[in-house]
């Protein structure tokens, strides 16, 4: 029951991806989407840049950060085997 519940609660959700606009900081994606599944992070010539990734059940949100700002986001619907 409290997966269920869990799932039926997640905040990887297209609606919620298409609030995520160009130019956001992390901490607004974030408060969006709480914490990332995973994110990597690279520093090269003063310009930083990460990849953030919140994965569900049934959706992926990747999200590319340039200087702490949002760049490129892509949303994906994992394929079941």
């Amino acid at each position: 029951m409290l997966v269920l519940l869990l799932a039926a609660c997640s905040k990887v959700t297209q609606e919620n991806y298409q609030k995520i606009e160009e130019g956001m900081t992390e901490e607004q994606v974030v408060a969006l989407l709480g914490k990332p599944t995973e994110t990597n992070s690279v520093s090269v010539l003063g310009v930083s840049g990460s990849v953030s990734r919140w994965v569900a059940d049934d959706a992926v949100i990747t999200v590319r950060l340039v200087n702490g700002k949002v760049g490129i986001k892509s949303f994906d619907k994992p394929t079941r085997k």
